[in-house]
């Protein structure tokens, strides 16, 4: 029976880790919905909270981190409770990283806003990209949720889809700078934009690879795209 007690408070400390890290996720979605409704309509005050809610995601990455250590130093988990732990101090991190990159879209987000000549530029791989990542970042937050390892890996193949938009968005607009001068300080504003938005995707991704860890033991992250395809899908 005392056996059967400490394994239910062990098992309650590891769900309300797991919730922690949920929450700092929907905070991150927000910032991430607000910047980006505001690349889009120039509407200034829907950012206006990203600073403070940035300062709240340190501290949730702290509590976490402060959390998680305690848990392991009074339980000492093995196999896949220590994995899970490992991968929930990955996974704030990089919640932690996509909250700073929503922060950078801000701040060039601003810059953009108030130069009449950021209507001129066509940034709609920008905007598809944008899109793609928070939904890879949703996707990540809710395989992280199931421990569902099959979607996380169908988002760790997506993620070339997300460079691919990236790409082809910079080479539109170093096309537009060329072609018009005048538009080189706000093209470069919007590639540092499209930049952290192909991070945030490369972050879900990083998400997603914790699952796999979780599930099935296996650390994927340094495997070329084919071998992580035959670790995943075993073939």
């Amino acid at each position: 029976m005392p056996d059967k007690h400490l394994s239910s408070r062990f098992d309650t400390e590891l769900a309300r880790v797991s919730t922690k890290l949920l929450e700092m996720g929907g905070l991150v979605e927000s910032q991430i919905a607000c910047v980006l409704e505001a690349l889009k309509s120039f509407d200034l005050a829907l950012i206006e909270h990203v600073g403070d809610a940035e300062r709240r995601l340190n501290l949730m990455e702290i509590e976490i981190d402060d959390e998680v250590v305690n848990v392991i130093a009074r339980r000492q988990p093995a196999a896949s409770d220590l994995r899970l732990l490992m991968a929930t101090l990955k996974c704030a991190a990089n919640l932690e990283r996509v909250g700073d990159e929503a922060r950078k879209i801000a701040k060039r987000t601003r810059r953009v806003a108030v130069d009449a000549g950021a209507w001129k530029l066509n940034i709609a791989e920008i905007k598809t990209s944008g899109e793609m990542a928070t939904q890879m970042l949703r996707r990540a937050l809710n395989a992280f949720a199931r421990m569902d390892a099959t979607a996380a890996a169908q988002i760790v193949r997506d993620d070339e889809a997300i460079d691919a938009e990236f790409r082809a968005g910079v080479v539109k607009l170093v096309t537009s700078m060329k072609e018009d001068p005048r538009t080189v300080r706000i093209g470069l504003d919007y590639l540092l934009i499209a930049k952290s938005i192909e991070r945030i995707g490369d972050h879900a991704t990083n998400i997603a690879e914790s699952v796999v860890y979780v599930v099935r033991g296996t650390d994927i992250r340094h495997e070329h795209r084919k071998q992580r395809g035959h670790e995943i899908y075993g073939k």
